[in-house]
């Protein structure tokens, strides 16, 4: 790994800026608005640019995204925004795009728009795990994301702790637990998929009704929601990302972690060519740099997730696969149904079901 990374990383924090990259604050762009342009800086080395959709936080992108641009010269002009809002952009833009990479929604969020990516293999191809691979090479996964439930300390009892998807139905946790909307995040809507597979597809929805009963109307319009809140002590209790939460630990907040007892599931993340991308060859370079050696290694020591590399270092400090319960999560069916299981979830929120 090269030292410009951990200097960069560090830098960006206390600055929490990024000349030529937005951030998690500033690119609430209008619908339809061109992505604002980089600092002059960014382009002195006629790399060419590149124009990125992604859900990704700040505190992933701009280190990234710096060092993208320092070792290529091409220039990259950021939109951030929800995984549903930004597919619903790259659907609107499909006669004239005005991105080429969408980077970071789960992955069978971008299986379901699939139509409007451009297949691309990797030159990294044989360096990830098969298990992570898409046959079609629509898009290339990032980093293998666990469901977990995340806990303040200071809110819930020792020993109250929810163990498994059924422990959320408890009357206790009523209008207690945060949860993202799944038309807006990709995240949630793998958590929706889970937990129909966790209680079977006929049994699903049932389940699922009795969880939206029990979060008393209170569906939050973002992932980041879920994770802050509970870190916030706002809820006790929050559906999120393995990853999120392990920041908040690391970081010394009175959070916990738990993997359902009856099974997650471990759904990359992914990074995709939009189709008909203005800059191709930028494009595809951005995949390639995304799953190469040093940023894969970056992800793991700087934002706890787990690479798609076969040759992956064993990280400290979170649970081994093994020990994590999975599920056999329908990939193809989450991607195909994801319309109708969010239309589905909606009718139930607004009490049509």
């Amino acid at each position: 790994m090269r030292k410009m990374f951990t200097s960069v990383l560090a830098s960006l924090l206390l600055v929490g800026t990024l000349a030529g990259c937005g951030t998690s604050e500033t690119p609430k762009s209008k619908e339809g608005a061109a992505p604002q342009p980089a600092s002059p800086s960014t382009a002195s080395k006629a790399g060419g640019k590149l124009n990125l959709y992604s859900p990704n936080g700040a505190e992933v992108n701009n280190p990234i995204l710096k060092e993208f641009q320092d070792r290529t010269g091409i220039e990259v002009q950021l939109i951030s925004g929800g995984t549903g809002d930004l597919l619903k952009r790259v659907q609107a833009e499909a006669a004239n795009p005005l991105g080429d990479v969408f980077w970071a929604g789960g992955a069978d969020s971008l299986e379901a728009y699939n139509k409007y990516f451009e297949p691309y293999q990797t030159k990294e191809f044989d360096n990830l795990a098969p298990q992570y691979l898409n046959k079609s090479n629509v898009w290339t996964p990032f980093a293998a994301l666990p469901m977990i439930f995340m806990y303040n300390k200071e809110l819930v009892k020792v020993g109250e702790e929810p163990k498994s998807w059924n422990d959320l139905l408890d009357p206790k946790w009523k209008g207690k637990i945060a949860y993202a909307d799944p038309a807006k995040s990709g995240s949630s809507y793998t958590q929706l998929v889970t937990m129909l597979t966790v209680n079977g597809k006929d049994n699903g929805w049932d389940y699922v009704k009795k969880f939206v009963k029990n979060l008393d109307g209170k569906v939050l319009s973002g992932s980041a929601l879920v994770y802050k809140g509970v870190a916030d002590k706002e809820f006790p209790i929050g559906v999120t990302l393995e990853d999120a939460a392990l920041r908040y630990v690391e970081g010394g907040a009175q959070v916990g972690i738990i993997y359902p007892t009856d099974g997650t599931s471990a759904v990359p993340d992914a990074a995709a060519v939009i189709k008909g991308a203005k800059n191709m060859e930028q494009a595809k370079q951005f995949i390639d740099f995304l799953v190469g050696k040093d940023v894969q290694s970056l992800i793991q020591k700087e934002f706890k997730r787990r690479s798609v590399r076969k040759d992956a270092e064993v990280v400290k400090g979170i649970a081994e696969a093994k020990d994590i319960k999975l599920v056999d999560y329908d990939f193809d069916w989450a991607a195909t149904k994801k319309d109708d299981n969010i239309r589905h979830f909606g009718r139930i929120v607004t009490g049509q079901e």
